[in-house]
């Protein structure tokens, strides 16, 4: 069999990750060894790193590697959404299948590069950019695909996953916890894409287009992160059996009217209470987990790390190792399209407004320590047929009172309505916190 060339924009953290793979290709599969780093990207040509190259093979210039006539796969690792998405479309119209970890790209741009995919007839295969290590791109697309998905949700960002454990077992608050992250490597020097939920965000978009058939309009996702959580909002849900973890949910809904021909689908990011007994209270630390539910499987969850060198890096690999077999089948068209590989959009799909949003709520009230107070905010919470799981009151102290409403699932425009009453009485100093719960 011919060698096949790959060509890697970014010797980052993954980048590093993919080279060693390929260079060290003993015990693992056997196409493996027929992988060869014909070129490699990178910003700075002295920087010292943890794996050696010939000079021969380095470049400043990434449009060397997508023009390359001896590079059949460009591997995307560095990140952003320019020049990447350039970078893409450009090896695309090359006629070389692409493998990127880009989330940000393809949330935003999926569609686009589908498309010039599909013309050319090449692959764009992404698996790490979800879920890092975990596979779970391939089995939506494969393993998945006689089922009728009615939900996804899960824990995909390490970073905050990391946050919110510690807070959970250590009762620390979350500006000390994201320090330590920061210096173990868990999280960047900023941030603001992990921590206001907007990677995790990105991951759903992806998710969602593979699950229920159709593009995901990013920019309309509702984002909440875990930057303002309070150390006392989880302390408060430990003591009524949840844990928090920051959640993306991607649920079909039913159409709000039998003409409607998109289908609609609720999806949300945000901090979200965690019953104890639910599979997801226990992935702890930089771990990932995604739920999958559907008709006739039920559901499955998919367990691992999150991200990282190694558990990214294995995922790049693996697709390129699905272009290349399909390679290896076909000599005279190497890239005859597998429909279940390639990216393929067969409904059309659009995010529920806000309001029609349907979820259990947790709310945090400071109020007067009156008598009267908490029935007051339940009549209130009745005129707007809220149906309450419980309410309870913390900590009174200095004439004020905690106090936690749990909702049943209700939909988000009347929380709303009730909260902008609630927030009428002259008892009530504040709404302190609003998050959903399962």
């Amino acid at each position: 069999m011919k060698k096949i060339g790959i060509g890697l924009i970014g010797l980052g953290t993954v980048g590093q990750g993919v080279a060693n793979i390929i260079s060290n290709p003993n015990d693992r599969h056997p196409l493996v060894g027929e992988l060869e780093l014909v070129s490699v990207a990178v910003r700075d040509l002295q920087k010292e790193r943890d794996i050696s190259f010939p000079d021969s093979i380095l470049t400043t210039n990434p449009i060397e590697i997508v023009n390359n006539p001896n590079i059949q796969i460009v591997v995307e690792v560095m990140g952003g959404i320019e020049p990447a998405k350039s970078l893409i479309i450009q090896a695309i119209r090359s006629g070389k299948s692409v493998v990127t970890a880009n989330k940000a790209v393809i949330a935003r741009h999926g569609e686009e590069i589908a498309n010039e995919a599909k013309s050319a007839g090449v692959y764009v295969l992404i698996e790490a950019a979800v879920g890092g290590g975990i596979p779970i791109i391939e089995p939506l697309k494969q393993s998945l695909g006689g089922n009728q998905i009615t939900k996804v949700s899960g824990i995909i960002n390490g970073t905050t996953n990391y946050i919110l454990s510690r807070m959970d077992k250590e009762g620390v608050n979350y500006a000390d916890v994201l320090k330590d992250a920061q210096q173990l490597g868990y999280a960047e020097s900023d941030p603001a894409a992990d921590v206001e939920g907007s990677d995790a965000a990105d991951k759903i978009a992806i998710l969602s287009g593979l699950a229920f058939g159709g593009t995901i309009n990013r920019a309309e996702i509702p984002t909440t992160g875990i930057n303002l959580l309070e150390a006392i909002d989880v302390n408060y849900a430990r003591k009524l059996g949840y844990a928090i973890k920051l959640l993306a949910i991607s649920e079909k809904e039913k159409a709000q009217s039998s003409g409607e021909e998109s289908q609609p689908l609720s999806i949300w990011v945000e901090p979200t209470l965690v019953p104890a007994d639910n599979p997801l209270a226990g992935v702890n630390g930089v771990n990932n987990a995604i739920l999958v539910e559907g008709n006739p499987i039920g559901q499955v969850m998919f367990f691992g790390p999150g991200a990282g060198s190694g558990p990214t890096a294995s995922a790049v690999v693996a697709d390129i190792l699905n272009i290349a077999g399909i390679q290896a089948m076909s000599e005279e068209n190497p890239f005859n399209l597998d429909p279940l590989l390639s990216a393929k959009s067969w409904r059309s799909c659009h995010v529920a407004n806000e309001k029609e949003i349907t979820k259990k709520n947790y709310i945090r009230l400071i109020a007067e320590d009156t008598p009267g107070v908490i029935g007051q905010i339940g009549n209130i919470f009745g005129q707007k047929k809220i149906s309450i799981e419980s309410i309870v009151q913390f900590d009174a102290s200095h004439n004020q009172a905690e106090i936690v409403v749990i909702t049943h699932k209700i939909k988000q425009g009347q929380l709303s309505e009730a909260l902008l009453e609630i927030k009428g009485l002259p008892q009530v100093k504040r709404i302190a916190a609003t998050m959903g719960c399962l």
